[in-house]
């Protein structure tokens, strides 16, 4: 007599790769993904990151080969951050039409008029300080921020940016931002928010690349790492205030806040993974501890799957490289 087996038998729909495929319920394709890339000003030849492999700053005078290429391998957003000579207590380059953001803004909308151009909206590439914003009684001020950050955005439209996305985590940010732009004559650029971020130490490769490093911390404006409440109200906030787009960062150790925010808003949400996170996956594949293609799959149908209509990731050109 056969033994008796369950109607229900899930390995039906395993038995090949074209029926798993068929089947799959997550996807991740180049449509998806924004690139970070990192631009400084005043250098002759690439710079490698030492501690982010594979990722290296462009030198502003080759951003326009570095962006034709970006969008020849099919990638179709890129992130802005710039590398600053030009620091000072307020990060007022940023507020320069002819600034180092406005500059590679306008280089990279001439090179691939298509692509999608998102600046971050911050000052801490270009504070001299490393804070997020203007200096007042040893800590940020978060209305002088604010304002600035308003200026700030507007100079980025003017350059023809596509998307704005602060990130300083200033109260009333993007409300702020949002204002300036219709102000401005821009009330059709979107705003992607850094809505809910953490004081995390993902962020350090980040912080060699971009030339940001700061003495203390940014615990009085980012949010603590064990917070979840906390993070869903910040980014209700943010969509209050008019935010087109909100964000989770980091990604991965935030999937559980990434899921909440999907179950109370509509709005399309973006994961950041982080430099932190690139490090780990690429340090651990060149010690053979793991398999980086597979890895880098998992992880941002991870994501996906918690939510993200968006990721951002250094792993965008690799990528796509791969298929």
């Amino acid at each position: 007599m056969q033994p008796h087996f369950p109607a229900a038998r899930l390995r039906r729909l395993r038995a090949s790769d074209t029926l798993r495929d068929l089947v799959q319920e997550t996807t991740v394709t180049l449509n998806d993904l924004i690139y970070p890339i990192f631009v400084e000003e005043e250098l002759d030849d690439y710079a490698p990151v030492e501690s982010m492999p594979g990722i290296r700053r462009i030198p502003e005078r080759k951003l326009d080969g570095a962006i034709k290429e970006i969008a020849r391998a099919g990638i179709r957003s890129v992130m802005l951050f710039g590398v600053s000579h030009h620091k000072d207590d307020t990060g007022s380059d940023t507020l320069r039409s002819d600034g180092l953001m406005a500059r590679m803004i306008k280089r990279t909308k001439d090179a691939a008029p298509e692509l999608l151009t998102i600046s971050d909206t911050c000052f801490c590439e270009y504070t001299s300080h490393g804070h997020c914003g203007v200096i007042h009684n040893d800590g940020v001020h978060n209305d002088h921020t604010i304002e600035n950050l308003g200026q700030q955005a507007v100079v980025a439209a003017k350059a023809g940016v596509d998307m704005i996305a602060p990130s300083a985590m200033m109260d009333g940010q993007v409300a702020a931002i949002r204002s300036a732009l219709d102000r401005g004559g821009f009330p059709d650029v979107p705003i992607m928010a850094y809505s809910s971020k953490f004081a995390s130490a993902f962020y350090g490769p980040f912080r060699a690349a971009a030339g940001c490093d700061l003495k203390g911390d940014r615990k009085a404006y980012q949010m603590n790492p064990l917070n979840a409440r906390e993070a869903l109200r910040e980014s209700l906030l943010d969509e209050a205030e008019g935010a087109d787009i909100l964000m989770v960062k980091p990604a991965l150790p935030y999937l559980d806040v990434l899921s909440q925010i999907r179950q109370r808003s509509l709005l399309p949400l973006a994961a950041y993974q982080v430099s932190g996170e690139y490090a780990m996956i690429k340090f651990a594949a060149a010690a053979g501890a793991i398999d980086e293609h597979r890895v880098v799959r998992e992880t941002l149908g991870a994501m996906k799957r918690a939510g993200a209509d968006l990721i951002l990731t250094y792993f965008a050109m690799d990528f796509a490289r791969q298929g």
